[in-house]
């Protein structure tokens, strides 16, 4: 077992550090963010710091690094108000990660990777068509993180495409199904196999598999 305190993070070289900590809490969403500027240029951009905020109304929330250098996506969003939000599966893993990759701006990540853009009438910004589940969100506020100069985007979700195999008639819908893909770290890619959904639980006893 290794124990690292704060001085010793602190210590770290820059990347080892921050592939540590993006690595911290295990397992989070790989999505790609969809946007498109008033002019119809769009953006494509891998996401991973996003959660779930409620669901009366829906609400996702999205982490944007420090807006020190142009941030396309965001401006997009801030702009337009309107986003969205495309699970990543197998099949389109490498030209997803590409979209890290920092291209100028007026030149698109769908054209650059070869991901196909989808449209809307619910929302303005684009859907990735190779994406077995996408949501497509409207701006609701942004947060300004002050410790470290980041932000929190909240978005409204206004549609949701999936296949029909995948919705269970509780609800639930079923990424793993449609081959959504998990992240870890910065670079690190995994399906997933579901062990159990567990029932509601409440104190007059263990739940049992379902």
């Amino acid at each position: 077992m290794i124990s690292v305190n704060s001085s010793s993070i602190a210590a770290l070289d820059e990347r080892k550090r921050t592939q540590l900590v993006n690595s911290l809490l295990g397992f989070k969403p790989a999505l790609l963010l969809g946007t498109r500027n008033q002019s119809g240029n769009t953006n494509l951009a891998m996401m991973t710091s996003i959660t779930h905020l409620g669901a009366s109304p829906p609400l996702i929330g999205i982490v944007f690094r420090p807006h020190t250098v142009p941030r396309h996506s965001l401006e997009n969003i801030l702009s337009t108000g309107s986003f969205t939000l495309n699970h990543v599966t197998s099949a389109m893993m490498k030209q997803a990660h590409q979209t890290s990759a920092r291209y100028p701006e007026g030149e698109s990540e769908f054209s650059a990777t070869g991901l196909a853009e989808t449209y809307s009438e619910f929302v303005h910004a684009p859907y990735v068509a190779e994406s077995l589940i996408s949501l497509g969100l409207s701006f609701r506020q942004q947060i300004p993180i002050v410790l470290n100069n980041t932000s929190l985007v909240i978005g409204e979700i206004e549609e949701i495409r999936f296949p029909k195999e995948a919705w269970h008639e509780d609800g639930y819908l079923d990424a793993e199904q449609s081959g959504s893909l998990c992240a870890s770290g910065l670079d690190g890619y995994h399906t997933t196999e579901r062990l159990a959904r567990l029932p509601y639980a409440k104190t007059e006893g263990w739940p049992e598999k379902g």
